[in-house]
This record gives C-alpha cells, sequence and structure tokens, in this order.
C-alpha cells in the first residue's frame, strides 16, 4: 500500500492514452469554468459522512473521492478520515482543488491527483470509502464499478450522491430553471457535433447499475436534504455553473443570453436583495462489498 507521503506523477487530462471507457469530452466538459463551478456550487453536505461513517462504523483510514472537481466533497472529509485521496483528470478542476489545499492548514492528509475511475493505482483492499459526488453519470459504469471493488477493503463502501437540480426555492424560478438547461441543451445540439458532446449515463440507472454488477453484498439508495443560504447571484451563478450552459460559453455561442437575463431577472425580482433558505435534495445510492 501507498505510505501517507507517497505522490502520484502528475499526468494532466492530456493523457495520451486514455483508458478504454473513457471520453476526453466528457474531461473536457469541465474545462475552463473552475472558479464558478467552485464558486457556486455546494459543498458535500455533512449527511454524507454521517451516513457513510455510521455503515463503517468507525473512522475511515483511506476515503477516496473519484471525480473530485475542484474539492467539494474531498475537503469535507478533512476532520473525519485519516486520509483523503481526490482523483479529477481534469486539469483545471484539479487545480483549483490544489490551490485551495494550499490555502488551508492541517491537510497533509489530503492529496489530489489526476486519474480516471477505472484506473486507479491504489493498492488492492486498501481504501474504506470511495465516494463520486455528481460525478459517476459521467464514468462508465461497469469498469469504474469494477475498480472499485478492487480497491475496497471487505465491507467497504461506494458512494454516488447527486443532489436534485435546482435546488427547491419557486416553483415558477424553478420552471424557468428547467427551461434554460433545456434550451442549452438544444441550442448544443443544434451547434456541436456528436463526437465533441459529453455522453451522461442515466442517474435514475445508478443503483440498478451497482446491484447488477454481482460486486457488492449490499446495495441501496437514501433520500435526504440539506438547507443552505442563498442569494440571488447563487441561484442564478447554480444555473450558470451547469455543464450546458458552460459548453456554450466555452464554444462563443451566445444565443442562450437574453434566455439568462431573463431568468437573472426574475430570479431578483423574487429575492428583493434578500439572503433566502433554499433546499438541497440529494440522492445515495451505496453498495457495500
Amino acid at each position: 500500500m501507498m505510505g501517507n507521503n507517497s505522490k502520484f506523477q502528475h499526468t494532466g487530462s492530456n493523457i495520451r492514452n486514455i483508458p478504454e471507457g473513457n471520453r476526453q469530452s466528457n474531461v473536457e466538459r469541465f474545462s475552463g469554468y473552475e472558479n464558478t463551478y467552485d464558486q457556486y456550487r455546494p459543498e458535500a453536505p455533512r449527511q454524507v459522512i454521517q451516513i457513510l461513517t455510521g455503515y463503517l462504523q468507525q473512522k475511515p483510514q483511506l476515503v477516496v473521492d473519484i471525480g473530485c472537481g475542484t474539492g467539494l466533497s474531498s475537503f469535507v472529509w478533512k476532520d473525519h478520515a485519516d486520509r483523503i485521496i481526490g482523483i479529477e483528470p481534469n486539469d483545471d478542476m484539479r487545480g483549483k482543488a490544489e490551490e485551495k489545499l494550499q490555502e488551508q492548514d492541517h491537510t497533509e492528509h489530503i492529496t489530489f491527483t489526476s486519474g480516471y475511475s477505472n484506473q486507479i493505482p491504489l493498492d488492492t483492499g486498501s481504501v474504506d470509502i470511495i465516494t463520486c459526488s455528481q460525478s459517476f453519470h459521467w464514468m462508465e459504469p461497469a469498469s469504474t464499478l469494477k475498480e472499485a471493488a478492487r480497491l475496497l477493503r471487505q465491507e467497504g463502501i461506494f458512494a454516488v450522491y447527486d443532489c436534485d437540480w435546482p435546488p427547491s426555492l419557486h416553483w415558477p424560478i424553478e420552471k424557468t430553471y428547467h427551461e434554460l438547461i433545456e434550451l442549452s441543451d438544444a441550442i448544443i445540439n443544434k451547434h456541436i457535433e456528436d463526437n465533441r458532446k459529453a455522453y451522461k449515463w442515466n442517474k435514475n440507472e445508478h443503483l440498478k447499475h451497482i446491484r447488477e454488477s454481482g460486486l457488492f453484498q449490499f446495495a441501496k439508495e437514501v433520500v435526504f436534504h440539506h438547507m443552505e443560504p442563498c442569494t440571488a447571484e447563487r441561484y442564478v451563478g447554480l444555473a450558470i455553473s451547469q455543464g450546458g450552459i458552460q459548453t456554450l460559453f466555452r464554444h462563443g455561442i451566445d444565443e442562450l443570453t437574453p434566455a439568462i437575463d431573463a431568468f437573472r431577472q426574475q430570479v431578483e425580482d423574487y429575492f428583493q436583495g434578500e439572503t433566502r433558505e433554499v433546499m438541497f435534495s440529494y440522492r445515495m445510492r451505496l453498495g457495500i462489498k
């Protein structure tokens, strides 16, 4: 097993030989908007730690956070695991996580490295908990689950969790939010070739994939909610941080601008400069080896 001071080789997201089952378009989808993503997306809520540590029945020695992005789902383990490794193939997103790492104290046990979900350079049976926060739908499920089962110790936990978009606030605003995302997808389909689009697996099939893999002795879905303060700026920022909208920005396509402006005005009119509580609803699918 790698010791606490072991360092991964930094290879970046421009790996020439991407492991089979991975798509470069899925990695590139997150390029260039790491600051927007990190500013507006929620950190992993405390319930994640409570649920998974409860099932493990002890403080984990090693947590591996696959598709960790800017570390929003990694840093929450800082005081709750002996060692945390964030795996992220996108240079921009991982670079933001590493930047945040340098700004914090007592983070010697946290590491971020480039890598793919189905090819992780850790020893068999060396991991207590593997998490995928808002990320498993970008990974080829069969090979990812096979690699996760290899890494986990007996009764170790593989956990996928996602929050529903948008967070609950006010139905007319949520309706416009959905329309904005649908419009961004339609514009992408009109302007971007299929081989340059990211591919998303169906989140509703996560539990099915875990169960049908035959690699876990127990699997279930857990639903929970988390309340957070939110301003109009942040609520609009959550929408703008969605990958489809960022894809349009990255390609210089401005057809969505009028719809974004109208959505921003609607949200600002509702918030009236105040901070309001919004509810993020989460769905966790887990498997115990």
